[in-house]
């Protein structure tokens, strides 16, 4: 089975992938945060800084598009193979309010005809291989069948399936039931993504579906980085964070943005650690980058690893 770092904004940015990779690896493949080409044609140059060549880092990245104009989306393809990327990964599942009241992300699924219409296009046209990220639907599971029905018709070289609708955003349960019907009819290689918090987890979903090729795997990787490779140690986790908040510092040139970025690992991260609470409340409140490296390590050395 291939292990997939999940897109995260504001998190899996590639100062995090180069660290992850270095500090403990395991990762087939880490899928990067989404850019959202304009009608400019133009990368930003923030998009620019985050979409390296890929031969540049020495780890498998694929990068994510948003949009639903199937020209922006053919031209992000142009640049992602010119930069020598092997396959370009739509995302037809972020369910934040603002990108689903673009018909973007998962706001896609709510218009069938469109969609499909999306997809003649860069089916037809496109240089790259393109993967698909995406969910049940928006509102209810079953109208997955008639989604998976589209998907079908189409040679997505990978779906990547979170089995929730769009209006749980990451609240309640996934559907067991709906992956193991996509298990079933897809026709399409799939990839499982949602609720991954444990090399456990990975386990059972192995048991469930011998032959499913591949997980993807977000928050659960944030909160436990060395998950993959038998567990976090905590002197690699202090020496990673260290590595990280450096790194950080000298990118935004300066401690502001600095911590805040630390401050969204730390988010997760601290669920891991028992009595954590009251450290993590002192490390998101402070602006003292000096304070919230002693905090960190207090907390690394004091609370029980979950």
């Amino acid at each position: 089975m291939r292990y997939y770092f999940a897109p995260m904004e504001g998190l899996t940015d590639r100062v995090y992938r180069r660290e992850h990779h270095r500090f403990f690896g395991g990762t087939d493949r880490y899928y990067m945060p989404f850019f959202s080409p304009t009608v400019h044609r133009t990368l930003t140059a923030r998009e620019a800084r985050e979409l390296p060549r890929a031969d540049s880092v020495p780890f498998c990245a694929v990068p994510q598009v948003l949009t639903n104009d199937p020209e922006s989306f053919l031209w992000a393809a142009e640049v992602c193979r010119d930069l020598g990327y092997a396959e370009i990964n739509l995302n037809a599942g972020c369910p934040s309010g603002t990108v689903v009241a673009k018909h973007k992300g998962s706001g896609m699924l709510r218009d069938l005809s469109s969609l499909a219409d999306f997809f003649d296009e860069i089916f037809s046209r496109s240089p790259l291989p393109v993967s698909v990220k995406t969910r049940l639907g928006m509102e209810k599971p079953e109208e997955f069948a008639d989604i998976l029905a589209l998907y079908n018709r189409y040679p997505i070289r990978e779906l990547i399936l979170h089995p929730r609708v769009r209006r749980q955003f990451y609240e309640g349960t996934v559907s067991g039931e709906w992956f193991a019907y996509a298990v079933k009819n897809s026709r399409n290689p799939l990839c499982y993504n949602g609720d991954i918090r444990s090399l456990a987890d990975i386990r059972r979903l192995e048991e469930a579906y011998p032959r499913l090729p591949a997980v993807m795997i977000g928050r659960g990787l944030i909160a436990d980085p060395g998950m993959l490779t038998g567990g976090t140690d905590i002197g690699t986790l202090e020496a990673f964070l260290n590595a990280l908040m450096d790194d950080y510092t000298a990118e935004f040139s300066g401690c502001r943005n600095a911590l805040f970025r630390m401050k969204e690992n730390w988010a997760y991260l601290h669920s891991r650690f028992a009595g954590s609470d009251q450290l993590w409340k002192q490390m998101r409140k402070t602006t003292d980058a000096a304070e919230f490296r002693a905090l960190s390590v207090q907390l690394l050395h004091t609370c029980p690893r979950i």
